[in-house]
């Protein structure tokens, strides 16, 4: 994919100031699109990433700091992406937040807050960005699942129920929007190295006494038959591609890019 194909669109992407949302951010941005941030972090680094996208890509950026677990919050996002660009043209659901127990074992705060953020959010800004794209008759709604979307791993019950949720979530928002130009689909990942990953791998290095890479090599092992970590890159380019006409009649698809883990 080359060029500006989204110059003049604006995509909002939740969960954006690192990992994954970052990488399609930046794919987003350098296919024409001005961006809207969210996420947490420090605010210094956030505007110099701000400042950093703009600049490379040349487009406009913005930042908005709204908790996607509070449906307030994301009310006041969305009237602030209209606000400063007129309309969210792409609306990329990717904020998420993880916790591995067993259920019976699982805190209940855990359990809400993981549906709250990986589930309910996506509903939200869904609701929020649909009406204006439908006024346009133009828009893409990318949800980013996960492999868990599609197969369920133990101690994973809150984030595997709620990746199956956005799964469900996209297939009627699809069908609602099929005549339309208006598309929804997901995007499910395997194992991409965030800083989410990276602490499953600190925790199983500790736990076995082995190197950060030697834990990496066996978590990959166990899920992931290409041995390799799914790039946010890879992700970012595949979110393009689905703003693309070419991908208009790609609707209500789960899109898995795992190294095979789903093959199995």
């Amino acid at each position: 994919m080359q060029g500006k194909t989204l110059q003049g669109k604006t995509a909002l992407v939740t969960g954006s100031t690192s990992g994954i949302g970052l990488g399609i951010a930046r794919s987003l941005a350098a296919a024409g699109a001005n961006i809207v941030f969210n996420g947490f972090g420090d605010l210094k680094e956030i505007e110099a990433l701000q400042q950093a996208v703009a600049q490379e890509f040349g487009v406009q950026t913005a930042y908005h700091n709204a908790d996607m677990s509070k449906a307030a919050e994301i009310e006041a996002l969305m009237k602030f992406a209209a606000d400063k660009f007129g309309a969210v043209d792409v609306l990329v659901n990717n904020a998420g937040i993880q916790h591995v127990s067993n259920i019976e074992d699982f805190p209940v705060e855990k359990w809400d807050a993981i549906i709250a953020i990986n589930l309910n959010s996506a509903f939200h800004t869904t609701r929020l960005a649909l009406p204006a794209m439908k006024a346009k008759n133009w828009g893409r709604i990318i949800n980013i699942a996960s492999v868990h979307g599609l197969v369920g791993s133990a101690q994973k019950s809150a984030y595997v129920a709620a990746k199956h949720g956005i799964i469900g979530l996209t297939k009627v928002t699809a069908l609602e929007n099929a005549q339309s130009g208006v598309t929804a689909n997901a995007i499910c990942p395997g194992w991409v190295l965030t800083p989410l990953v990276q602490k499953q791998v600190d925790a199983r290095a500790e736990a076995g006494k082995i190197s950060n890479d030697e834990a990496k090599r066996q978590l990959l092992q166990e899920k992931q038959p290409s041995g390799e970590f799914v790039t946010p890159d890879q992700l970012g380019s595949l979110a393009v591609y689905l703003c693309s006409d070419a991908a208009s009649q790609m609707r209500g698809m789960s899109l898995n890019v795992d190294g095979g883990w789903v093959a199995q």
